[in-house]
Protein backbone atom coordinates (compact mmCIF):
# COMPACT_ATOMS: atom_id res chain seq x y z
CA UNK A 1 0.00 0.00 0.00
CA UNK A 2 1.46 3.45 -0.83
CA UNK A 3 1.30 6.57 0.98
CA UNK A 4 -1.79 7.89 -0.78
CA UNK A 5 -3.65 4.93 -0.19
CA UNK A 6 -2.55 4.92 3.47
CA UNK A 7 -3.81 8.73 3.73
CA UNK A 8 -6.87 8.34 1.96
CA UNK A 9 -7.93 5.56 4.60
CA UNK A 10 -6.74 7.94 7.53
CA UNK A 11 -8.71 10.94 6.05
CA UNK A 12 -11.86 8.56 5.91
CA UNK A 13 -11.22 7.19 9.47
CA UNK A 14 -11.13 10.38 11.00
CA UNK A 15 -13.79 12.32 8.78
CA UNK A 16 -15.67 9.42 10.75
CA UNK A 17 -14.74 10.01 13.98
CA UNK A 18 -14.81 13.82 13.86
CA UNK A 19 -18.76 13.26 12.40
CA UNK A 20 -19.41 10.37 15.09
CA UNK A 21 -17.84 12.84 17.43
CA UNK A 22 -20.75 15.66 16.40
CA UNK A 23 -23.23 13.52 16.35
CA UNK A 24 -22.62 12.15 20.12
CA UNK A 25 -22.72 16.01 21.19
CA UNK A 26 -26.32 16.57 19.06
CA UNK A 27 -27.69 13.61 21.20
CA UNK A 28 -26.32 15.00 24.35
CA UNK A 29 -27.57 18.62 23.71
CA UNK A 30 -30.29 20.26 25.68
CA UNK A 31 -32.31 21.65 23.25
CA UNK A 32 -34.87 23.89 24.98
CA UNK A 33 -31.60 25.49 26.60
CA UNK A 34 -29.89 26.34 23.23
CA UNK A 35 -33.48 28.09 22.08
CA UNK A 36 -33.30 30.60 25.14
CA UNK A 37 -30.73 32.23 22.54
CA UNK A 38 -33.03 33.21 20.34
CA UNK A 39 -35.05 35.55 22.28
CA UNK A 40 -31.69 37.17 23.43
CA UNK A 41 -30.83 37.73 19.44
CA UNK A 42 -34.34 38.93 18.08
CA UNK A 43 -34.17 41.06 21.39
CA UNK A 44 -31.23 42.71 21.35
CA UNK A 45 -30.36 46.40 19.57
CA UNK A 46 -26.59 44.90 18.56
CA UNK A 47 -25.26 42.00 18.56
CA UNK A 48 -21.28 41.25 19.59
CA UNK A 49 -19.26 38.10 19.40
CA UNK A 50 -16.11 37.28 21.24
CA UNK A 51 -14.04 34.19 21.20
CA UNK A 52 -10.78 33.47 21.11
CA UNK A 53 -8.72 31.46 18.31
CA UNK A 54 -10.42 28.69 16.19
CA UNK A 55 -13.59 29.41 18.75
CA UNK A 56 -13.66 33.09 17.44
CA UNK A 57 -13.05 31.90 14.21
CA UNK A 58 -16.96 29.93 14.51
CA UNK A 59 -18.45 33.16 15.94
CA UNK A 60 -17.08 35.20 13.07
CA UNK A 61 -19.06 32.56 10.82
CA UNK A 62 -22.43 33.10 13.14
CA UNK A 63 -21.64 36.85 13.07
CA UNK A 64 -21.55 36.99 8.88
CA UNK A 65 -25.01 35.06 9.07
CA UNK A 66 -26.79 37.03 11.86
CA UNK A 67 -25.62 39.90 9.47
CA UNK A 68 -27.44 38.07 6.39
CA UNK A 69 -30.79 37.70 8.51
CA UNK A 70 -30.24 41.29 9.35
CA UNK A 71 -29.02 41.86 12.85
CA UNK A 72 -26.53 44.46 13.30
CA UNK A 73 -23.61 42.51 14.76
CA UNK A 74 -19.69 43.08 15.32
CA UNK A 75 -16.64 41.27 15.90
CA UNK A 76 -15.05 42.20 19.17
CA UNK A 77 -11.79 44.04 18.51
CA UNK A 78 -12.35 44.43 15.01
CA UNK A 79 -11.42 48.36 14.35
CA UNK A 80 -14.63 49.21 13.68
CA UNK A 81 -16.67 47.67 16.22
CA UNK A 82 -18.35 50.38 18.65
CA UNK A 83 -18.39 50.55 22.65
CA UNK A 84 -21.07 48.23 23.47
CA UNK A 85 -23.91 49.29 25.71
CA UNK A 86 -27.66 48.82 27.38
CA UNK A 87 -29.50 47.04 24.80
CA UNK A 88 -26.96 45.03 23.10
CA UNK A 89 -25.75 41.30 23.30
CA UNK A 90 -22.35 39.71 23.65
CA UNK A 91 -22.12 36.31 22.55
CA UNK A 92 -18.90 34.97 24.28
CA UNK A 93 -17.53 31.21 23.73
CA UNK A 94 -14.93 29.38 25.52
CA UNK A 95 -14.90 26.09 26.37
CA UNK A 96 -12.59 26.64 29.24
CA UNK A 97 -15.04 29.91 30.38
CA UNK A 98 -12.00 31.02 31.55
CA UNK A 99 -10.00 32.59 29.01
CA UNK A 100 -9.14 35.99 30.51
CA UNK A 101 -9.78 38.06 27.23
CA UNK A 102 -13.23 36.75 27.05
CA UNK A 103 -14.05 36.93 30.27
CA UNK A 104 -12.44 40.57 30.34
CA UNK A 105 -15.24 41.42 27.81
CA UNK A 106 -18.26 39.70 29.23
CA UNK A 107 -17.20 42.21 32.62
CA UNK A 108 -17.37 45.51 30.24
CA UNK A 109 -20.23 44.01 29.15
CA UNK A 110 -21.93 43.39 31.98
CA UNK A 111 -20.76 46.78 33.66
CA UNK A 112 -22.25 48.62 30.23
CA UNK A 113 -25.45 46.72 30.67
CA UNK A 114 -25.68 44.39 27.94
CA UNK A 115 -26.61 40.78 28.00
CA UNK A 116 -24.39 38.02 27.83
CA UNK A 117 -24.75 34.94 26.56
CA UNK A 118 -21.87 32.32 26.57
CA UNK A 119 -21.19 28.55 24.95
CA UNK A 120 -19.02 26.85 26.61
CA UNK A 121 -18.04 23.11 28.01
CA UNK A 122 -19.12 24.35 31.92
CA UNK A 123 -21.62 25.99 33.84
CA UNK A 124 -19.36 26.60 36.39
CA UNK A 125 -16.24 29.14 35.50
CA UNK A 126 -15.71 33.06 35.72
CA UNK A 127 -17.55 33.46 32.08
CA UNK A 128 -20.52 31.59 33.46
CA UNK A 129 -20.86 33.73 36.53
CA UNK A 130 -20.90 37.00 34.03
CA UNK A 131 -23.38 35.07 31.81
CA UNK A 132 -27.47 35.91 31.35
CA UNK A 133 -27.55 32.12 29.84
CA UNK A 134 -24.88 29.63 29.25
CA UNK A 135 -25.58 27.02 26.52
CA UNK A 136 -23.77 24.11 27.44
CA UNK A 137 -22.11 22.44 25.32
CA UNK A 138 -20.31 18.84 26.42
CA UNK A 139 -17.09 18.76 24.70
CA UNK A 140 -13.95 18.36 25.90
CA UNK A 141 -11.78 21.50 27.05
CA UNK A 142 -8.93 22.05 25.11
CA UNK A 143 -6.53 20.67 27.54
CA UNK A 144 -8.44 17.64 27.84
CA UNK A 145 -5.12 15.40 26.61
CA UNK A 146 -6.71 12.71 27.84
CA UNK A 147 -9.28 12.02 25.29
CA UNK A 148 -11.90 11.58 27.69
CA UNK A 149 -14.38 12.93 25.47
CA UNK A 150 -12.67 13.29 22.28
CA UNK A 151 -9.98 11.59 20.28
CA UNK A 152 -9.30 15.10 18.18
CA UNK A 153 -7.33 17.34 18.85
CA UNK A 154 -7.28 20.13 22.03
CA UNK A 155 -11.16 21.99 21.38
CA UNK A 156 -11.84 20.86 18.42
CA UNK A 157 -14.77 19.18 19.08
CA UNK A 158 -16.21 22.52 21.13
CA UNK A 159 -14.98 24.44 17.54
CA UNK A 160 -17.38 21.93 15.42
CA UNK A 161 -19.91 21.81 17.32
CA UNK A 162 -20.24 26.06 18.40
CA UNK A 163 -20.52 26.22 14.31
CA UNK A 164 -22.91 23.78 14.03
CA UNK A 165 -25.20 24.79 16.71
CA UNK A 166 -25.11 28.44 15.64
CA UNK A 167 -26.14 27.60 12.19
CA UNK A 168 -29.07 25.54 13.31
CA UNK A 169 -29.71 29.15 15.78
CA UNK A 170 -29.72 30.86 12.16
CA UNK A 171 -31.83 28.07 10.13
CA UNK A 172 -33.91 27.73 12.95
CA UNK A 173 -34.97 32.02 12.63
CA UNK A 174 -34.82 31.87 9.03
CA UNK A 175 -37.66 29.05 9.08
CA UNK A 176 -39.49 30.97 12.14
CA UNK A 177 -39.50 33.64 10.42
CA UNK A 178 -40.04 32.53 6.92
CA UNK A 179 -37.36 34.59 5.50
CA UNK A 180 -36.87 33.79 1.87
CA UNK A 181 -33.03 33.11 0.80
CA UNK A 182 -33.51 36.00 -1.34
CA UNK A 183 -33.53 38.76 0.92
CA UNK A 184 -30.91 37.13 3.01
CA UNK A 185 -29.28 37.09 -0.67
CA UNK A 186 -29.29 40.95 -0.85
CA UNK A 187 -26.91 41.23 2.35
CA UNK A 188 -24.22 38.93 1.17
CA UNK A 189 -20.79 40.53 0.42
CA UNK A 190 -20.39 41.92 -3.15
CA UNK A 191 -17.17 43.40 -2.51
CA UNK A 192 -15.50 39.97 -3.22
Amino acid sequence: MNNTDQNAIGLKANLELILAENNRIAANIDFNQLATAIPYLLGAKRIFVTGAGRTGLALKAAAMRMMHFGFTVYVAGETTTPAIKKGDLLIAASGSGSTGTIVKAAEKAVSAGAGVVVFSTTTNSPLARLASQVILIPAAQKEDHGKTISAQYAGSLFEQSLLLLTDAIFQTMMAAENTPAEELWERHANLE
